[in-house]
């Protein structure tokens, strides 16, 4: 079932904010790391943003806020929730205008695979082009993998669970932190942010 948590501050002017999505790692994952939507979004309008929007309970969160807001929120967020609940939580930012660049230059569906099988690993920092290089593309038939910047597209036709192609793998080989959000979540934290 999805579920939506909203927060919203009508004294700022919405309109005008840039609309960023925030993208969690670990939150609420086999019954590890609980944090209920409600706290995540209050963390949220407490660091300043508006129109904050919780999508499914695994750390999706779709909010405006001004530029200087967002740049702080990654350590700010993990923060706040390091201060609550006691969990150190990477906070990984697009804006919205990054995630709808994301959904139109997929390479996989360009040559015809199934959305259901596609996946999206967004990653904290660019890594190094040596980095990059040293991602083993054979580590995990016939799972495929395409690196664009801060973002890897994958084709995981048996899913996620016996996948190689993990976000430890990704921070390792990558010197950076990632999380992984399927094609569907995706598609779905474009229209929360009305795109």
């Amino acid at each position: 079932m999805t579920r939506f948590t909203t927060g919203r501050d009508s004294s700022l002017a919405t309109k005008t904010l840039p609309s960023h999505v925030a993208l969690l790692r670990g939150i609420n994952v086999g019954g590890k790391n609980k944090l209920p939507m409600k706290d995540l979004v209050a963390i949220f309008v407490a660091a300043g943003c508006v129109d904050v929007q919780t999508y499914i309970q695994s750390g999706n969160v779709v909010f405006s806020a001004p530029t200087a807001v967002a740049k702080r929120l990654p350590s700010n967020v993990a923060a706040a929730i390091r201060d609550l609940a006691g969990y150190r939580i990477p906070v990984v930012m697009r804006t919205v205008a990054e995630l709808e660049s994301v959904s139109q230059n997929n390479p996989f569906l360009k040559t015809g695979r199934e959305p259901d099988t596609l996946h999206v690993a967004f990653l904290l920092d660019l890594p190094k082009p040596s980095h990059v290089a040293a991602i083993d593309l054979k580590r995990s038939p016939p799972d495929e993998l395409v690196v664009r910047g801060r973002d890897i597209y994958l084709r995981l036709p048996n899913g996620v669970a016996p996948s190689k192609l993990t976000t430890a793998y990704f921070d390792a080989t990558l010197g950076t932190t990632s999380t992984l959000r399927n094609w569907r979540t995706v598609l779905k934290l474009l229209e929360v942010a009305g795109r």
